[in-house]
């Protein structure tokens, strides 16, 4: 089910009508420059092997398979280059972020790569079971919607055993009419919103146009210090844009931060 918040707009409203009558471009984004210090290894986390595989590349051939960018864009590290080359050869397009400033600048770093597109999908290079078909689950419910973001979400009965590790995650702020209103950041969050279930993956699919737009305007004035591509979700929803989300289950979404969750993604893979 695609859930929409916020009223029509004449601008969206003019803007989806303008889409659905050509063929709308999209671009993939997947952010890679992470260090995963949590990890404790040398090398990259998306490279990072799962199943005799690293992660990233798992991500990456879903990508292809869903045959809406079959040249996905990567951002990485400036030193980082030629490993991540090693293992995706040529199946990518490879943008280096030079400083680790957060999600934002790292999508921020892709620009000119994806210019030319009018939606943009950004994922993350340590999410390997993400599916050809979720990702085009998301794209179609992004062209039906009047949404400038479109956004997955998960849900999960509570943060213990396997899903220890997405209490770290961003809770899904909703009104009284399931509208999303805020994604709040656990470092940010209350301790009454770190009891919300409905958690960001940090799957999104953008209006190219906005989100370039946008970019520049987010802050770094929170706990870490670092420019979140999730404030898009309040600076929309300020400015009386759409937002629209559709649902996925907590094993597809999952990300690998920790030595406990490599290994328990092993035991999926398995």
């Amino acid at each position: 089910m695609i859930f929409v918040s916020r009223a029509l707009t004449f601008s969206s409203f003019f803007r989806t009508i303008c889409l659905k009558k050509t063929i709308m471009k999209t671009r993939i984004v997947v952010l890679a420059a992470g260090k995963g210090k949590r990890m404790n290894n040398s090398i990259p986390k998306p490279l990072i092997e799962i199943a005799g595989r690293p992660m990233i590349e798992h991500l990456v051939d879903s990508v292809i398979d869903s045959g809406i960018d079959t040249h996905p864009i990567v951002v990485i590290a400036p030193d980082n280059i030629e490993d991540f080359r090693d293992v995706l050869g040529d199946k990518c397009e490879y943008v280096t972020q030079q400083d680790q400033l957060g999600t934002s600048d790292a999508v921020k770093s892709a620009e000119n790569a994806f210019s030319d597109a009018d939606c943009v999908m950004v994922f993350y290079g340590d999410h390997p079971f993400l599916t050809a078909e979720k990702m085009q689950e998301l794209l179609d419910a992004h062209k039906k919607s009047d949404a400038v973001i479109t956004m997955v979400t998960t849900t999960v009965r509570g943060f213990e055993g396997n899903f220890a590790g997405l209490e770290r995650w961003g809770r899904i702020i909703r009104d009284e009419i399931h509208r999303v209103v805020a994604i709040r950041e656990a470092k940010d969050a209350t301790s009454e919103e770190l009891e919300i279930r409905e958690i960001n993956p940090a799957l999104f699919a953008f209006d190219k146009q906005w989100l370039v737009d946008h970019l520049p305007q987010i802050s770094n004035k929170n706990a870490s210090g670092e420019y979140y591509l999730t404030d898009l979700i309040e600076m929309a929803i300020e400015q009386g844009e759409e937002i629209a989300t559709i649902s996925a289950e907590p094993l597809e979404v999952i990300g690998i931060n920790t030595q406990e969750e490599l290994e328990t993604a092993e035991q999926f893979m398995g």
